[in-house]
């Protein structure tokens, strides 16, 4: 066996197992419903989304970012509620990766936070009679 042979070996060897060791990334692909108001549980789909993977959620708005209540983490689903410290608006969703080196990275999935009062039914408000149709006026006499 040549050198230059033994050489590509020991560098496959040491190579393949930091490639295998890799853990999976976590990706958020959808979410269900796409708005929603403060205390609603949304449910996103995506891969690697289980707890060994994602550590946090968050909302940004790119200057903001808002840690989530996850009330149910599995492989491909995930659920959070929208905290009551949110502002009406667009919001990316962002995940801070578990492991030894955690990372921050944001989403390509976005949700609308509704404002409190585009969530409030308006108030019924009492029928109003229906005008009466004007009826034709007789033509004055001279």
């Amino acid at each position: 066996m040549t050198l230059s042979a033994l050489f590509r070996w020991a560098l496959a060897a040491a190579v393949l197992p930091v490639l295998w060791a890799q853990t999976p990334m976590p990706r958020m692909t959808a979410v269900e419903p796409t708005s929603g108001k403060v205390g609603d549980i949304l449910t996103v789909t995506g891969e690697n989304l289980e707890k060994a993977h994602v550590a946090e959620v968050f909302l940004t708005d790119g200057k903001n970012d808002l840690k989530v209540p996850v009330t149910e983490q599995a492989a491909t689903t995930l659920k959070f509620r929208i905290p009551p410290t949110v502002k009406p608006g667009k919001w990316a969703l962002m995940i801070l990766t578990a492991g030894k080196d955690p990372k921050y990275i944001e989403q390509p999935v976005k949700v609308t936070v509704e404002s409190p009062e585009a969530a409030k039914p308006e108030a019924a408000q009492p029928e109003q009679p229906k005008p009466e149709e004007a009826k034709p006026q007789p033509a004055p006499q001279p």
